[in-house]
């Protein structure tokens, strides 16, 4: 099997993957609340928003790990809680936040955990099972670690490790809480270019969050902003990435200022002002005498 042949992705058609109406709790707390979304094939959506926000608890519903109480996810126009698992997961792959690397499983076997839903967890993995995972241990630039155990990585090498696992699902559709995480700048950089290459070139659908959002506005076509379990706004980063929707999404103030190179707005925190000195402190040494 070709790299080309491991990545392949589905004809166009649209959406892959949607929410109508979502709203999450836990008990009697509601932590999501109309939540809408729609990815066709060759997009990428980014959540944003502060902790607590509600990001987490979307992709969870999202990757039918969280069912809703009101609303439906659709995967492939079908409602998802409704196909077996192991169909959902042939079409669908999760990344989550805080997963733990398995300890004595190699990053080739922890890989290979990607072909379950393919053949089974009885099945002797073949060829081409081994074939798709080389082709992605090598696109991520894991192919030097694969006989490495997994918890004798740093932590951005297990990162690349579990998202080899969820890319060699072959999935439709990508769902990924926090996929930079733990990664050092150039790592975060060649990710987002894979997540682009990988929704462009094979129509993938993919939604992932961030906290950054710089690189939220140079991954993804499209922004949905949360605040409070609800959607603030939503659309291209020229849109969402306001002063007043980011004070009001995580009560903090912002400068939003064009990006030199032509990419999509960057946002800095607001300078302060520095604080005028006292009269006092201006003209008096700081063991009391005073100066000029």
């Amino acid at each position: 099997m070709t790299a080309a042949a491991a990545f392949a992705g589905p004809a166009p058609w649209a959406p892959l993957l949607a929410a109508e109406g979502l709203r999450c709790a836990y008990g009697a707390r509601t932590v999501l609340a109309d939540f809408d979304l729609a990815v066709p094939p060759g997009r990428v959506v980014a959540l944003l928003g502060a902790n607590g926000a509600g990001k987490t608890t979307a992709l969870r519903a999202l990757a039918r790990l969280h069912r809703p109480a009101a609303g439906r996810v659709l995967l492939g126009g079908a409602d998802l809680w409704r196909l077996a698992p192991r169909a959902a997961a042939r079409r669908l792959a999760f990344l989550p936040q805080g997963e733990e690397a398995a300890g004595p499983l190699t990053v080739e076997e922890a890989a290979l955990l990607g072909r379950v839903p393919h053949r089974g967890w009885l099945a002797p993995y073949r060829a081409d099972d081994r074939a798709a995972v080389a082709a992605v241990l090598d696109r991520l630039g894991l192919a030097g670690l694969a006989g490495r155990p997994l918890d004798t990585l740093s932590g951005g090498e297990r990162r690349r490790a579990l998202l080899a696992r969820a890319l060699v699902q072959q999935a439709e559709v990508l769902v990924l809480d926090e996929p930079t995480a733990h990664l050092d700048l150039r790592h975060q950089v060649e990710l987002i270019e894979l997540l682009r290459a990988l929704a462009g070139e094979r129509g993938l659908a993919v939604v992932a969050s961030f906290h950054d959002l710089n690189q939220a506005a140079r991954a993804a076509d499209e922004l949905v902003l949360l605040a409070a379990g609800r959607v603030l706004a939503r659309g291209p980063a020229a849109r969402v990435l306001t002063p007043e929707h980011l004070e009001r999404a995580y009560g903090l103030a912002v400068e939003v200022v064009a990006d030199p190179a032509g990419g999509p707005p960057l946002v800095v925190p607001a300078r302060q002002a520095a604080p005028a000195a006292s009269a006092s402190q201006s003209s008096t040494h700081p063991g009391g005498r005073a100066v000029d």
